[in-house]
């Protein structure tokens, strides 16, 4: 299967558990909090979610609330720039539709203190492997992040048990799901 009919079959997907997707956000997100890596990690790479991906934002709020520096993307042409996270009213409709945070640039230099990453994508497989939306934006962010415990988050039904992936593409550690 291409990558393209991949992710019209998840698309379809999605579609089909439409009225699940709250509940299933609510089980993936307690999985989350349950996890060493998010409760020892001081900076947090995460992002804010479209309407068809795991609803992440009691998790973005939970890392704020207590004091942990959020990092959320937001696009800069065919790049993604990292920007903190400073609050729910620091937030504006970015490129996509995507809600974006107005907060200070973190500078790349500053990367390697990003200890975790929640990922999102079409679908990912057993080993790591992710498929996006196909225009490349985490392909271009994910090998700059060197120390980051990178962690796909997902859909029970994005998990599957291969995902074509070509020698470039940088897996995540681990799926959440």
């Amino acid at each position: 299967m291409t990558k393209r009919e991949l992710r019209q079959q998840i698309r379809a997907q999605k579609r089909k558990w439409t009225s699940q997707l709250p509940e299933l956000s609510d089980q993936i997100c307690s999985k989350v909090l349950a996890l060493a890596s998010w409760q020892e990690a001081g900076t947090l790479l995460m992002y804010y979610p479209l309407p068809d991906e795991v609803d992440v934002r009691p998790l973005i709020k939970e890392a704020f609330e207590s004091g942990k520096r959020v990092l959320l993307p937001v696009v800069k042409g065919e790049e993604l720039e990292l920007h903190l996270y400073e609050g729910e009213g620091s937030l504006k409709e970015g490129a996509f539709g995507i809600m974006e945070p107005t907060g200070k640039k973190f500078i790349e230099k500053d990367y390697s203190s990003i200890q975790l990453a929640l990922i999102p994508g079409m679908a990912f497989d057993r080993v790591g492997h992710r498929l996006g939306r196909g225009k490349g934006y985490y392909d271009r962010l994910l090998p700059k992040l060197t120390n980051t415990r990178l962690q796909g988050i997902c859909f029970p039904f994005q998990l599957l048990n291969e995902v074509p992936a070509e020698s470039h593409d940088i897996s995540v550690w681990e799926v959440i799901c």
